[in-house]
Formats: structure tokens, sequence, C-alpha cells
């Protein structure tokens, strides 16, 4: 069947201008089944994995009935974590770039809140942000919700999963009667459906099922004899198969951490993603693991929505998950954008029911695989192929990733072929170094300047 243009769309002339610049021209099925019911002004849920093109979904929508001439907040995007609301919010002003003066603001913890106030101040059309932040920012009376007209939460399930309920409650108390609440999931438990017949009128239902081309990825499910066979399993798939970047799934915070932390005593490059994380350690974590200079991402489900991870080699199942549907969204999240990868999940005989709903839900039976030979753990652990240097120095500074490449490879330098990922931030600047060099590029750029000016450097 042939996939739906943008252009049988009814958006405005500018929004459809620049959909073709971007090269977006068939819609994703969630677009497909969701935009036309958005853009009639319906309440909709919309259920589909991440990546399945939900953000220009409810990005088209809001931007279509937005006033840029109304310098008030007319859109609210509600986001489980500040990565994926920081996420959100680029996608949004890539596609709102063509209507002039467009402010989108991101409204997240772990950031100063007074220079949010002082934008806030300044007037915006859209807010994106995290329940917590966004609720202080009402109770404070910096934000105003009464002219809103469209309500986006996105990952509403896991804003639910990290206990954002009464929050949420609140937020919704400061909304005008007259809007449009559009709610995107990529579960649809129970807990959810209260939550739309509370604050949705007539809401339509879109689902996109979530299904893997078994050509792209290669599921394998392997039964231990016991709990404590789980670290020497994960230890014996890490050896044999050597993903540049693979990761972990556990079921909670405390383990996620135990698991990170015995891969790294083994030699492993491994790191914990999880929510008792400070702000900066998390932000050190996901830039390492996305410049390939950390191979392993040890992470809990909640931790790792809105993870904007190009390319995953592997997801391991430390623990099966309690919700079928959470284990087909774990998966999915290897073998994309045409790569192949693996999806490995351990699993002892406690959890044959688990496995006996997950065949229901896949319509297949599944079948053991017999593990790597235990002689493989006398092995060394492989080493990622980057390292990650920081730069005390970033847009704030009018940094710019040519200056950092430059710097880098100009007289006596090493080859620009050698320098991965370049990240810069207001303060701060990333940059991927082939591992190999990771000492040179650090002694260049500390006895070097950039942009006429010295600037600390440290390998993170």
């Amino acid at each position: 069947m042939s996939q739906a243009c943008f252009s049988s769309l009814k958006l405005r002339a500018e929004l459809l201008e620049n959909l073709a610049s971007l090269n977006y021209s068939a819609m994703t099925p969630i677009q497909a089944k969701s935009l036309p019911h958005i853009l009639a002004g319906k309440d909709v849920i919309a259920q589909g994995k991440t990546g399945s093109g939900k953000t220009a979904a409810f990005g088209l929508g809001l931007l279509e009935r937005l006033n840029a001439k109304h310098f008030y907040v007319q859109s609210l995007v509600l986001c489980p974590t500040r990565e994926l609301a920081d996420q959100v919010a680029k996608e949004l002003r890539k596609l709102a770039r063509a209507i002039h003066n467009i402010k989108i603001l991101t409204l997240c913890g772990g950031t100063p809140f007074g220079p949010q106030t002082n934008s806030l101040e300044h007037g915006a059309h859209i807010v994106v942000g995290t329940p917590g932040r966004i609720e202080e920012h009402l109770r404070k009376g910096a934000l105003d919700l009464q002219h809103l007209t469209t309500f986006v939460l996105d990952e509403a399930d896991r804003m639910l999963d990290m206990g954002f309920q009464v929050t949420l409650d609140t937020i919704v108390g400061h909304i005008s009667r007259e809007h449009q609440t559009l709610l995107f999931s990529a579960t649809y438990p129970e807990q959810i459906q209260a939550v739309a017949k509370r604050i949705m009128v007539d809401p339509v239902m879109v689902k996109v099922v979530s299904t893997h081309n078994e050509t792209s990825i290669e599921q394998r499910f392997y039964k231990l004899n016991n709990d404590g066979q789980r670290m020497d399993a994960l230890r014996l798939l890490l050896l044999e198969n050597h993903p540049e970047s693979a990761l972990v799934f556990c079921n909670t915070r405390r383990e996620t951490q135990e698991v990170a932390d015995e891969l790294v005593r083994q030699g492993f490059s491994a790191l914990a993603l999880h929510g008792d994380l400070d702000q900066k350690t998390r932000d050190h974590t996901l830039i390492r693991f996305s410049n390939k200079s950390a191979s392993i991402l040890v992470a809990t489900d909640v931790a790792a929505r809105g993870l904007d991870i190009d390319a995953l080699d592997a997801v391991i199942n430390y623990h099966l998950s309690r919700d079928t549907e959470v284990h087909v969204h774990r998966i999915g999240r290897t073998g994309r954008a045409g790569s192949k990868g693996i999806a490995c999940t351990l699993y002892t005989g406690n959890e044959s029911d688990k496995i006996a709903r997950l065949e229901d839900y896949l319509k297949q039976t599944i079948k053991n695989e017999t593990l790597p030979p235990v002689s493989l753990l006398h092995n060394a652990p492989y080493q990622p192929a980057m390292a990650t240097l920081q730069i005390n120095g970033g847009k704030k500074q009018k940094l710019r990733p040519g200056d950092i490449l430059g710097a880098l490879t100009g007289k006596d330098g090493i080859a620009g072929t050698r320098v991965g990922k370049i990240i810069i931030a207001d303060n701060w600047a990333y940059v991927a170094i082939d591992r190999g060099a990771a000492r040179s590029a650090l002694k260049k750029l500390e006895n070097g300047k950039l942009k006429g000016r010295s600037f600390q450097v440290r390998k993170i």
C-alpha cells in the first residue's frame, strides 16, 4: 500500500514547504492515522513506539493551530525526562522554522529556575517541559496557561511510572476548559485509560502495532538455571558479540547501578542510567554513550525513554520486563534505520509465566538458545573505540564545531578521521576522539587556543 503524503493534508503553505525542504514527504503510519484527527481539532490518544514519528504528528497539529501574532503560551508539551523534552523542542523548532517569530521555550529541572522565569516574562508560544518544573512555574505564577489551545502528553505511560499522577492533575487544573488534548504513549495500561477518561473529551484512539522485521532484529532467549547465573550470562553475550553500543535493561534503579558497577569491576566500559543520578552525571553518561566512548549503557525503562541514539548494535534484557508491550518497545531500539541488531533476553524458570504471556502477545513459540562457551570469560573485555574530551566553553563563548576541529587538526595535530561527534552546549563542548589519539588531542587543546582564547580541557 502506498504511503500517504503530507501534501494531502490541510496544512498551511509554509509548513508544507518546510516539510518538503526537510525531505519529509511520506507520512509514517502513526502520522497518517493521527494527523487528520488532530487537524480536525479532536482529542487523540495515539499509541506507538519511540521513533515512530509521533513528535511530527503532534508538532504539525499544534503549529497549524498556532497564531504567531498572539504572544502567549498556546501549546504545552509535557515529557517525562529532560532529554526527551530537549529532543522534542529541537524537532519542533525544525518544523516551525518557516513560521516567523515563533518562540519555543524548554522548562525542565536540573537547570536554574531564574533564567527560565525571565524567558517566560518575555513571552513564548510553545512550552516543552517536565511535569515537576512546569508545576513549579505554575505554583509561583510564572507560567500562565489560560490561553492554551493544545495540551500534549508525550510518553504518558512513563510519566505515570515515574509517579507524576498528582503533578499532572495539578497542571490540568491550570488549563482553560476549551483546548485540545493529545496523548501519546508507547503502551496503554489501565492507568493511562483512567487519565484519558478524566482529561479528554470523546478521544479518537489510533494505534500502530509495534512489530519488528526479523531481518533487522534477531531475537534470542536464554533460559538460566538461577538468578546467580545472570551476570556471567551477560558477560558471555558481550564477549561473544562485541557490540559497539549495547543497551542493557534492568527493572529497578538499584539493580541498574549494581549491574553497571559489576561490569566495570570486570573491566568493561559500562555506565548506569537511572532516576537517582544528578543532572550533570546524567548528561555526561548520555554524551559518553552517544559518542561511543562507553560501550554499554545499563538503564531502567523510564530513564531510557527519549534517548536519541542513532544506532544500537544490541539490546539485552537482564530481566524480562513485567509488561509485554514494554518488552517489544525495548527490543525496537536496535535494528533501526536499515541496520541490523540483536535482542537478547535472560530469564529463569520463575519467569515462565512472563514467557507464556510474551508468546501469546507475539503469536510465536519462543525457542531457547545456548549461551556462548564459558571459556570466553577468560578473555579480556573489549574497550570502546572513542574517548570524550570536555572543553569549558560552548555556545555562549561563541565556540563552533569547526573551531574545535580546526584546533585538533591544525599544525602537528591529529587526522580529521580520528575526530568523532562534537556536541556544543551553552558553556561546555564535548568532542569524541579515537581512543589511540586521545592523549595527543588533549595535549593539543590544552596547549593551543580556540577563538584566540585558552580553555580548560579534560577527559571524562
